[in-house]
């Protein structure tokens, strides 16, 4: 039987942020190796390399060594064109702070990452509104940003994630300005398209919620991969 390819193979990876005289080291010599269909927790404290972590996954910044393959991309050699398909195709990102354009619609700000890949309008709105009925956003479709509540902001953000059928979903905090419960809502969402979708999700959290349904928790300490327990 011939082996599974990983979706995600970094060596030796490292960021280093220049700062005058000094520098500031985001990620030290990280290596890892995820196999598709995985979903992963990973742990640490503010400074630990988290989001760090999840920007070069996600071709928005670059590592200063070392060598990172997604999917099939070589990361390091892909012109500015490419990594912008890479992105579009590839990647799903979920953020913290949402980031939904304000003066749009909720079904504008799903469609948008399609419609900037080249899809078809039609295409696009129609599979826009299937991924907001899933997600019991079909009667807010023409509200804006400012007028939903936190958790069905962050229901927008994902079906937005999820609009170009992307491998990898990357969530930097997902339910970090939710209370408990549309934070436990979002993890079995992302659950769901882990287990059901099988897509490989890597959630970046200082939160519990998502633990019990991680085939695979990472922790970060200054940097760099530690076998012990994360201490939050």
């Amino acid at each position: 039987m011939t082996a599974t390819k990983p979706i995600i193979d970094a060596r030796d990876l490292s960021r280093v942020y220049p700062l005058g005289d000094s520098a500031v080291v985001g990620l030290n010599c990280v290596s890892l190796t995820i196999a598709p269909g995985e979903m992963v927790v990973l742990k640490g404290n503010s400074g630990s390399g988290k989001s760090t972590l999840l920007s070069l996954l996600a071709g928005l910044d670059d590592p200063t060594e070392g060598r990172l393959h997604v999917a099939g991309y070589d990361l390091q050699n892909l012109s500015e064109t490419q990594k912008n398909s890479y992105r579009r195709k590839v990647v799903g990102m979920i953020f913290q702070a949402f980031n939904l354009l304000p003066t749009m619609s909720v079904v504008e700000n799903v469609c948008l990452p399609a419609l900037l890949a080249g899809n078809s309008y039609h295409d696009t709105l129609e599979r826009a509104r299937e991924l907001l009925d899933w997600l019991e956003m079909g009667s807010r479709i023409d509200h804006r940003p400012a007028q939903l509540s936190g958790g069905e902001m962050q229901r927008t953000a994902i079906a937005r994630a999820l609009i170009n059928d992307p491998a990898l979903i990357l969530a930097d905090d997902p339910t970090g300005n939710l209370d408990s419960r549309n934070g436990g809502l979002v993890i079995e969402l992302l659950r769901e398209l882990n287990r059901r979708w099988r897509r490989t999700v890597i959630i970046a959290t200082h939160s519990n919620l998502a633990d019990p349904f991680a085939t695979l928790q990472i922790c970060l300490k200054d940097g760099a991969i530690t076998d012990s327990t994360c201490d939050l």
